[in-house]
C-alpha cells in the first residue's frame, strides 16, 4: 500500500518533480567542475614525480653503460698485458679507442671482441663519450689520444644525489 501511495504523489507532483530535475542537473555541472578540478591537481602533482621517474632511469643506464665500457677496458688491458697480442709502447697497453673493443682484436687467429657496440649516452643522446688516458691528467677534460684509459659522459647535468655526470 505504501508503494502505491508513493507512486501516486509522484503522479501529482509533476511541477516539483521537473524543479527537482533542474536542480539536480546543476549540481551535476558542479560535481563535473570539481571532479576535473581535482584530477587536474593530481596530474599536476604526477609530473614531477614522472619527470623523477626518466632521469632516474637515465642515470642507472649511464652507470651500466659506464661500468661496462670500463670492464671491456679493463679486459682489453688484462689481454695485452698477458702478451696475448701486441699494443702500442706508449699505450700502456690500453686500446687506442671504443671502437678497438667493439672491432676486436686477433688473438692467436681468432677475433675476440671485448664490447658488442658503442653505447648511447643516455644523457647527452650520442655516443660521444670523454676519454682519459694515463698521460692525461685526472681532472682534465681534453684526451691526450695514446689511449683509452677511463672513460666518461659528456653532459654538464647534475644528478639526483648532487653530482656531476661528467664525474662519474
Amino acid at each position: 500500500m505504501r508503494l502505491m501511495l508513493h507512486n501516486s504523489r509522484r503522479r501529482h507532483d509533476g511541477e516539483a518533480s521537473t524543479r527537482r530535475h533542474g536542480g539536480e542537473a546543476g549540481l551535476t555541472l558542479i560535481e563535473l567542475i570539481v571532479t576535473v578540478a581535482i584530477l587536474g591537481i593530481l596530474a599536476t602533482a604526477a609530473v614531477p614525480i614522472a619527470r623523477f621517474q626518466v632521469k632516474r632511469e637515465k642515470e642507472r643506464m649511464l652507470r651500466y653503460d659506464l661500468w661496462q665500457m670500463r670492464r671491456a677496458i679493463d679486459m682489453y688491458k688484462d689481454a695485452a698485458d698477458k702478451h696475448a697480442f701486441q699494443t702500442k709502447v706508449d699505450s700502456q697497453n690500453y686500446p687506442p679507442d671504443l671502437q678497438t673493443l667493439v672491432d676486436g682484436v686477433d688473438v692467436q687467429g681468432k677475433k675476440v671482441r671485448f664490447l658488442r657496440h658503442i653505447p648511447i649516452d643516455p644523457m647527452t643522446g650520442n655516443d660521444d663519450w670523454g676519454f682519459r688516458s694515463m698521460q692525461d691528467d685526472p681532472d682534465s677534460d681534453s684526451w691526450g689520444g695514446q689511449s683509452v684509459f677511463d672513460v666518461f659522459s659528456k653532459s654538464d647535468g647534475v644528478a639526483l644525489d648532487g653530482t656531476k655526470y661528467k664525474d662519474w
